[in-house]
């Protein structure tokens, strides 16, 4: 029920449910995505956990991120599956708050942890005498953890900020999960300084982070440029190409989605990005560091082997 500048007490998630003709294929392919997502990134953290040579900064730090793309994942994914199978696109008003804190959470979380990525492979290439002593166990648990407590800050300004605005008229989100910019957009009256302060905050969260990943890497080619060997060069630059093609897939459309205003935004081109970043990059991870990464695919097989010996 709607009333005048009220909250709504429940939302209508439109999804993808207008394409009732290939509902079923939809289903198929989202849980297919869901379940190699979980599974693959499950993989990287057991094979991680269970082999000494990988317990090193770099792994550590991959650890969380695999950790947090299955979290991310299970944001959105699980809830529209259920969609999808039993048609019911209805989701509470605290429902769609709690999916927008967790994903806002997340995925602040990784604008973070990405920007701490990068920090270990510029000291790991520019400082590697004393790469141990300064990446050391406590200095990687102190970003790793200021990671996930800037996430938790955001996430909870901006659903607080967000969900305490007057609603009225429909109670549909053109989206397929409670996303800020569709919710937003049922907000009543003018929310033009509502979206100056969301971008703000996401100016804040997304190209900060993106302004110290592209610092570390500017120190880091000017560092590989001055190795004189071709294959020294290649090695160095090996370590990271896992990172940069993260870090591009993940930028290049939250950029796109969060830091531009109302009027130039277009529903179905932020739904099909959205699904880009909040379903196809967590599942692109553990394929990009498992087959760009000699040490990772080492522990694969070693891994392999054990299972096979020990049946």
């Amino acid at each position: 029920t709607m009333g005048n500048q009220t909250s709504p007490t429940m939302f209508v998630i439109l999804g993808f449910s207008h394409r009732k003709d290939i509902k079923v294929i939809f289903f198929i392919l989202f849980l297919c995505i869901y379940i190699i997502t979980v599974l693959g990134n499950l993989i990287i953290l057991l094979v991680i956990n269970m082999d000494p040579v990988l317990h090193t900064p770099m792994y550590f730090f991959l650890r969380n991120l695999s950790f947090l793309e299955i979290c991310y994942t299970s944001v959105t994914l699980p809830r529209m599956l259920v969609s999808l199978l039993s048609g019911d696109t209805s989701i509470s008003f605290a429902g769609c708050a709690a999916q927008m804190y967790f994903f806002l959470f997340f995925g602040a979380t990784e604008c973070c942890l990405l920007a701490a990525m990068a920090y270990d492979r510029y000291r790991a290439i520019c400082s590697p005498l004393l790469y141990t002593d300064i990446m050391s166990k406590k200095v990687c648990v102190q970003l790793a953890a200021s990671s996930w407590i800037c996430g938790n800050l955001v996430a909870l300004g901006h659903t607080t900020f967000v969900f305490s605005l007057p609603f009225c008229g429909s109670n549909t989100i053109n989206h397929f999960f409670c996303e800020i910019q569709p919710v937003l957009m049922l907000v009543c009256g003018d929310t033009y300084w509502n979206e100056i302060q969301i971008i703000l905050a996401a100016v804040f969260v997304i190209l900060v982070p993106f302004v110290l990943i592209l610092v570390s890497y500017g120190l880091i080619i000017s560092s590989i440029l001055k190795i004189k060997s071709a294959k020294g060069r290649y090695k160095a630059f090996s370590t990271c190409f896992s990172h940069i093609t993260v870090v591009t897939l993940f930028y290049g459309t939250a950029v796109f989605i969060y830091i531009h205003p109302k009027s130039s935004y277009s529903l179905d081109v932020d739904k099909v990005l959205s699904l880009f970043y909040s379903v196809v990059t967590p599942i692109l991870n553990p394929v990009i560091y498992s087959l760009r990464n000699r040490e990772v695919k080492e522990a694969l097989f070693k891994m392999r082997m054990k299972l096979f010996y020990s049946n």
